[in-house]
């Protein structure tokens, strides 16, 4: 998938919008890092779960590289299929290569030749390289094995937000975003039925924040089973 990541630009995929933790706190101060001009070190890898952020890190880097130099920051993701002449052409003038999945980087000569190329290309003129993928660098499959090692050489950091404490915080950080009180006890009723991944955990409570504007009442426990029990159903 490519997207490109425009300013100015509205995008909830911001620095300020990523809730901070423990499982996390590294990797988001090494992609600050990446963002600054001063910054000898702009190469950076996260790993980490699905659903942990990456993603998100990866944006809000490419969002305050194109910012700050009111130009365009292509992020390419290999979960979706493209040739090796469209993956270096998408990103020729770009201020910095990002790219995200690199553990569904197929068995491709062509794809991983390309890849080394931009990343060559891209690291040896001091440009920002920010990629992600759920292992790390010695874990992915196809990755060259020179591509691995200087992967290596750069920032690396996990990230991880599936522990109660920062899912708690992610949940906090949604509700106090929308203004509205979130009682202990749905708190913990939406972390014991939702998985690990932070995306169904705010899936779940945008759900909830939905229902209980659509049926004009304050969020509590009863209305959080009734709207899971819609959202089950297919109603919501």
């Amino acid at each position: 998938m490519q997207q490109i990541l425009e300013f100015p630009i509205t995008s909830s995929y911001t620095f300020d919008s990523f809730v901070v933790c423990d499982g996390n706190a590294a990797a988001v101060r090494f992609a600050r890092r990446v963002t600054d001009p001063d910054e000898s070190e702009r190469l950076l890898y996260l790993h980490g779960p699905s659903g942990s952020g990456k993603t998100h890190l990866l944006k809000a880097i490419g969002l305050e590289l194109a910012s700050g130099s009111c130009s365009n920051v292509p992020y390419f993701s290999f979960r979706e299929t493209f040739s090796a002449e469209s993956f270096i052409a998408s990103f020729a003038g770009a201020v910095a290569l990002v790219v995200d999945d690199l553990h569904l980087l197929p068995d491709d000569a062509s794809l991983r030749a390309s890849l080394w190329q931009l990343f060559n290309d891209f690291h040896d003129a001091g440009r920002p390289v920010a990629l992600a993928g759920l292992h790390p660098p010695r874990m992915l499959p196809y990755l060259d094995d020179h591509l691995v090692s200087r992967l290596l050489w750069g920032l690396v950091a996990r990230v991880d937000a599936s522990d109660d404490t920062s899912r708690r915080m992610i949940l906090k950080k949604i509700a106090d975003d929308r203004q509205v009180r979130v009682p202990d006890d749905v708190v913990d009723y939406i972390l014991v039925t939702t998985s690990r991944e932070v995306g169904e955990l705010i899936r779940f409570f945008e759900a909830i924040y939905r229902f209980s504007l659509t049926e004009k009442r304050r969020i509590t426990l009863p209305l959080a089973r009734e709207a899971r029990d819609r959202t089950c159903s297919g109603g919501g």
